[in-house]
């Protein structure tokens, strides 16, 4: 009784709206049960959890793809392989940059051929690189056989330069050009501060946008002028056993460059036959030595052999007999007469990278060692026996090139162990060291240091993209030819030897740079 008047005294209490809300809700509550809606949703939360308190299905990931296992790589070297190594001192792809302005239009091959024995024709050799646009192959060899019959042989560039005279203060110096062993100034060790006068003024030499042009497609390996003054034609071979031509005096770029491929490995050297320009011998480190003969369109297979020829050198008035170097230290003499060997020594203990003669005396050969010598040879004294040399010139790393200069007074070497050595005196008695960085890398042929056209200048390569030109009377780097036309390290070069003032120097990129003197055409 008590309840229920408490319930009516607090509903007397309630506002409007809150009667009005409980009578809506009761109103629902009676709906609802009329409808069983409670009785329905209890069974369906029931049922829910029924089915949440089953066990899950194990989830089913999709199948794995079998694995493809990774070949194993075992790393051998080129001798294993049987292969002869890339390069002097250095292995691995080229990957200097090349010549922008023509980098896109020559396709490049990396792969080595395998090799060829026997003649190969020039037509089946020859590369089409599209440099300009079509073939010239008709154009290169009309060019080639339309030299003289005879070249002009260079009798000792240097004998027709006329000795000069300058007064320096209190000294007198003499510049012979014509130099003998025992008064050539430009040998002597007491020499240092005084103006040597040459035959050529160095920083007279110009390198011109119409004389940079890319050859190859792979690092030059060597580089020669044709002995000749009827047309400057450069002749490279690369890494790649490519063989190519400039025709520098073409007049336009079209039919100027000639390419082919004789050799299926590196080309280790070139020389134009002395009495015939027709006829270009090239040696490769696929061990074979080819004859180019254009008159005959074929590749002539010389010498063959299991080793590879680093070097090949021949007398510039001897067109019978060549000289070169194959395996580790042997060096062979080759009878065109006899078609064979005639002669051959065991000189160093390891790769012969260079052979020159003296032009004053051809009995006098030098030849560069990667064994870290340099050996002078007196012909007259070899025999089938143990060697002995005239001199041997000694440095701490391997030697990459020794050379006579053009009186044969000197001998300049070129080494890994950043030194220039210098030989001279009566019998080549007197040695100096001249310092130069030759550490040119995996990617960059090695320097070689060449005379210039009398034995006063050395010309080199430098790893800024310069050309160092060292003084043999100072015994340091007298001056340096720059350009902005030079986009890569020139590291091999070759005078012309019969034109005073015409320098070419070439790259690992394929390029060519020859730089000209203000007077010379």
């Amino acid at each position: 009784m008590a309840t229920a008047t408490a319930t009516a005294t607090a509903t007397e209490r309630m506002t409007e709206y809150e009667r009005r809300r409980l009578e809506n809700i009761k109103r629902n509550d009676e709906m609802m049960a009329s409808l069983n809606i409670r009785s329905r949703l209890a069974d369906l939360s029931a049922s829910s959890k029924r089915l949440s308190g089953k066990a899950k299905s194990p989830k089913t990931s999709p199948k794995k793809k079998p694995k493809v296992e990774t070949p194993v790589v075992v790393r051998r070297s080129l001798r294993a392989r049987g292969m002869p190594p890339e390069t002097e001192g250095s292995k691995g792809s080229d990957l200097e940059s090349p010549f922008p302005n023509a980098d896109s239009k020559i396709p490049i091959s990396r792969k080595h051929s395998p090799r060829k024995l026997g003649p190969i024709s020039m037509k089946d050799a020859y590369e089409d690189t599209t440099l300009y646009g079509s073939t010239f192959y008709k154009t290169f060899v009309e060019t080639i056989t339309g030299f003289s019959g005879v070249t002009q042989l260079n009798p000792c560039i240097v004998d027709t330069f006329e000795g000069k005279k300058e007064e320096v203060g209190d000294d007198k110096v003499l510049g012979y050009s014509n130099c003998n062993f025992d008064d050539q100034v430009c040998c002597k060790k007491e020499v240092k501060e005084e103006k040597v006068l040459g035959s050529l003024d160095p920083l007279s030499l110009d390198l011109k946008p119409e004389n940079v042009v890319r050859i190859t497609s792979g690092r030059i390996m060597a580089v020669k002028f044709f002995p000749s003054t009827e047309k400057n034609i450069i002749v490279t071979g690369d890494k790649l056993g490519q063989v190519g031509f400039w025709n520098v005096g073409s007049g336009d770029e079209e039919g100027r460059v000639s390419l082919f491929r004789p050799h299926s490995s590196p080309v280790s050297g070139i020389s134009v036959q002395p009495f015939c320009l027709s006829k270009i011998l090239t040696s490769s480190y696929d061990g074979l030595i080819r004859l180019m003969d254009v008159e005959k369109e074929v590749f002539e297979l010389v010498y063959s052999s299991d080793d590879a020829v680093f070097s090949l050198c021949q007398q510039e008035k001897d067109s019978k007999s060549f000289y070169f170097s194959e395996g580790h230290g042997k060096l062979n003499i080759w009878d065109e007469r006899a078609g064979k060997v005639s002669a051959s020594w065991v000189l160093h203990e390891d790769r012969i990278n260079s052979i020159d003669f003296n032009s004053q005396n051809r009995n006098f050969m030098v030849t560069s060692s990667t064994d870290g010598t340099a050996c002078i040879w007196d012909l007259r004294k070899t025999t089938t026996g143990k060697q002995n040399s005239f001199k041997t010139i000694e440095h701490k790393r391997a030697v990459h090139s020794a050379y006579f200069s053009p009186s044969g007074g000197c001998v300049a070497t070129t080494s890994f162990d950043n030194n220039i050595g210098l030989l001279t005196g009566t019998n080549y008695e007197n040695l100096s060291m001249i310092y130069h960085n030759n550490h040119t890398g995996r990617w960059i042929s090695s320097f070689r240091a060449i005379w210039g056209w009398d034995d006063f200048f050395l010309f080199i390569g430098n790893m800024k993209r310069g050309v160092d030109v060292i003084s043999a009377a100072r015994r340091n780097t007298a001056m340096t030819l720059w350009s902005p036309l030079i986009s890569a390290i020139p590291c091999r070069f070759a005078i012309h030897p019969l034109r005073v003032g015409m320098l070419a120097g070439a790259t690992s990129g394929g390029q060519v740079y020859m730089w000209v003197a203000g007077d010379e055409k």
